[in-house]
């Protein structure tokens, strides 16, 4: 692919130049927005498949509507490309999800176009309603539209906006279904099937539309028959249209990839009042045939050659830790039938395919809905079962209830896998883990281990599923050390024991989790230039290790505490507070996320960033030796 291929891409660089083009080179300028979208995407990674799929609807949104004034709200990100490309952001898109360069994500601070921020999933009905409610109360004529998709409407928070928004006749509301049949992984659930199901039911969706379409301008006329709508759709449909039982006027199912059919649809529904929602079925992967024929994959594929989809993924000897912990799972779930995993739509992320496909019968995919995957995961556990429920740590804040009422009060063996812990890199601050152990280390009764390789992830499992109480497990993205995993007998670890991995006399080395092998190295380093490092790894955020501190604050009065998390409430403040308690008079040097919002950029420079990667760690150490 080359940019000799752009005739008409050069000549947009906001809505006000795309509302010229004429209905044909529309549908040419989308031809080449997703042909650059796919050239950038090969070299520079991000969400491919979402955001080709919706290339026909960020156009025709912005072809209708005048944003900024209108208002277009896109649920998660994963499907802004298009929108982000048209709206003054093409030669910047090189730089997309790079340290310095724009985010992946939408983003107040970054466009006037970006009218809400987000990167976690069915926020947009809820923020679009208040924007909605907010112009009406001043008295305002604008649009606003949330465009939902890739399984976000299985979220909680969605239904409660439609819940709220349904009760608000007059509020001008447009929600856009953008139905793909797919999250990352291919869609599950009740809802699912419910909108394949009203999608068969072309004669009497095509009917409406056309009806309502004519009669858009004939106000009291359309609302004769609005209230007649539901007699007549009682005798086309067998089932009540669920949107409309919530008092959302609902328009479709629409071809999402015909732009003329698109735009009149959104022409009509500009000048009907009150909540609105218009079904879109679209493509995920549309006009590229690799992220068309494996869309899970093709969700973030990594760098690929354009012209064959060859995925040019770096190869790595060590294994990923979401692998060790998919292929452990399948290991206890053979050996003790009360083992089963859950997962809020992530799947393939987490690694639990394995077990989904080795046990499908023990293993549940319950959509975007953190909160039920924990209760869920308690119900299991209250009738006998040992759950793994895994969720990403970021996305596991929009459960923390779920934790403490009804998984930790209730002291159920509940095993909870936070994936992704830490800094992780391009998808930036809404993706970040580094809450965690901040906001579950208060928590009574919970245990809270962070492993530092792939071994002690294993182990950490193993012990987890014999402990019978609330067990929360962290690991980052990406792979491990290389240790060896695979085949090795299962040990048990003490819970809340930590271990000394190297001697030393000058200063002690504090650390929790994965970035301890960073911290190693450094001791190594520190050893080198004359510091003798001592290096603990507590193993536990919760409990802490009483007894290793007590060593550490008799021995040492110079301290290292490494995290790869918030230091507002973190594990180094606790070890501070412990010395302080016990009256140890010791200097602590915390290391970690500082009070402070950390954008995108790859893991390595993050941690750079933020002072914690090998060579801060270093400097850290000589510093507090007073070697320079």
């Amino acid at each position: 692919m080359t940019s000799g291929y752009y005739k008409l891409l050069d000549r947009v660089d906001s809505p006000r130049d795309l509302k010229r083009l004429s209905p044909e080179e529309l549908r040419a300028y989308c031809d080449e927005l997703r042909h650059y979208i796919i050239e950038q995407c090969s070299v520079n990674p991000g969400h491919l498949a979402s955001s080709l799929g919706a290339v026909e609807l960020a156009a025709a949104l912005h072809y209708v509507f005048n944003t900024p004034d209108d208002k277009i709200v896109w649920d998660v990100g994963h499907q802004t490309y298009a929108h982000k490309i048209i709206t003054g952001r093409r030669e910047a898109f090189c730089t997309k999800r790079q340290l310095g360069g724009i985010s992946g994500f939408p983003r107040m601070a970054e466009s006037e176009h970006d009218a809400f921020g987000g990167g976690h999933a069915s926020v947009s009905i809820s923020a679009a309603f208040g924007m909605a409610k907010a112009a009406e109360l001043r008295g305002e004529k604008r649009q606003v539209v949330a465009v939902i998709g890739d399984g976000s409407m299985t979220g909680g928070l969605a239904f409660e906006g439609l819940n709220n928004a349904g009760a608000s006749k007059r509020t001008n509301l447009l929600v856009i279904l953008n139905d793909n049949h797919m999250a990352i992984d291919q869609a599950t659930g009740a809802l699912k099937n419910y909108l394949l199901k009203i999608s068969t039911s072309v004669h009497y969706n095509r009917f409406k539309q056309r009806l309502w379409g004519i009669l858009s301008h004939t106000p009291r006329l359309l609302r004769l028959c609005q209230k007649a709508s539901n007699a007549v759709k009682q005798g086309l449909l067998s089932n009540s249209n669920f949107f409309e039982s919530l008092n959302f006027r609902y328009f479709g199912p629409v071809d999402g990839h015909n732009l003329t059919e698109l735009v009149r649809t959104l022409r009509e529904l500009r000048d009907i009042e009150g909540p609105k929602l218009l079904h879109v079925l679209t493509v995920k992967g549309k006009g590229y045939l690799p992220a068309e024929h494996d869309q899970p994959v093709w969700h973030a594929p990594g760098r690929f050659n354009p012209d064959t989809g060859e995925r040019l993924a770096a190869k790595s000897g060590a294994a990923r830790y979401q692998d060790v912990f998919g292929e452990t799972l399948v290991e206890l779930a053979q050996a003790d039938p009360r083992v089963v995993g859950v997962t809020p739509a992530m799947p393939s992320g987490c690694s639990m395919n394995l077990l989904m496909q080795a046990m499908p019968e023990r293993s549940f995919d319950v959509g975007i809905a953190e909160g039920h995957a924990v209760t869920f995961s308690a119900g299991l556990a209250a009738a006998g079962m040992v759950p793994f429920c895994n969720i990403y740590s970021t996305f596991m804040q929009r459960a923390y209830d779920n934790v403490i009422h009804d998984v930790a009060i209730q002291d159920l063996p509940v095993v909870m896998c936070l994936d992704r812990g830490g800094l992780v890199g391009e998808d930036g601050v809404t993706h970040h883990g580094v809450f965690d152990m901040v906001a579950f280390a208060p928590v009574p009764g919970l245990i809270f281990g962070a492993p530092m390789n792939e071994r002690e992830l294993r182990n950490m499992m193993y012990t987890a599923l014999h402990n019978g109480h609330p067990f929360m497990i962290r690991y980052p993205r990406g792979t491990g050390e290389g240790v060896a995993w695979r085949g090795e007998p299962f040990e048990t670890l003490p819970v809340g024991r930590g271990r000394k991995l190297r001697d030393g006399s000058d200063v002690a080395l504090v650390t929790i989790g994965t970035v301890g092998n960073d911290a190693a190295r450094a001791a190594v380093r520190a050893a080198e230039r004359g510091v003798s490092v001592a290096h603990y790894d507590l193993r536990f955020v919760r409990p802490l290790d009483e007894e290793l501190l007590r060593e550490v604050g008799s021995r040492f009065r110079r301290v290292v505490t490494v995290e790869d998390g918030a230091l507002r409430g973190g594990v180094g403040e606790a070890v501070t507070a412990f010395f302080n308690a016990a009256g140890y008079e010791v200097a602590v040097r915390r290391l970690g996320v500082g009070d402070r919002w950390v954008e995108h950029g790859t893991p390595a420079q993050l941690h750079a960033l933020c002072g914690y990667d090998e060579e801060g760690i270093l400097a850290a150490l000589l510093d507090l030796a007073g070697v320079k």
